[in-house]
């Protein structure tokens, strides 16, 4: 069973940048499709970004696009979210997620393997 620890999550300033890490133990990290996703204080989880299992192809929320990047590493098993330029609106818990059998990339419900989620507070 893949296990995600995410790690990276802090208090940021408005502008600045982060990169939060998912390490997978426990399978086969390089047949699983990846996600992050996170939950805002009072709102519903979004949708952020998914890679594939080789990570030829990635997948944003729009919104999102011009200031995160998600990228892989098979050979250390951990996946990547890049984000810059950051705004108070980013604050959320940020969660990773695995996958082998897709309904959408961007549906939590492709997702079988949660990390227990990493806190980015964006001050303004």
């Amino acid at each position: 069973q893949l296990q995600l620890v995410e790690s990276g999550g802090r208090l940021v300033q408005a502008g600045g940048s982060l990169t939060l890490a998912c390490a997978a133990s426990g399978g086969t990290f390089s047949s699983y499709y990846l996600g992050w996703f996170r939950l805002p204080p009072g709102k519903g989880r979004e949708f952020v970004a998914a890679i594939t299992a080789t990570g030829g192809d990635t997948y944003y929320e729009v919104s999102l696009r011009d200031r995160f990047t998600v990228s892989r590493d098979n050979a250390k098993n951990t996946v990547y979210l890049q984000m810059n330029n950051l705004k108070p609106e980013d604050t959320a818990d940020y969660y990773c997620a695995a996958g082998r059998n897709s309904f959408g990339l961007s549906g939590a419900a492709s997702y079988t393997n949660w990390g227990q989620g990493t806190r980015v507070t964006v001050s303004s």
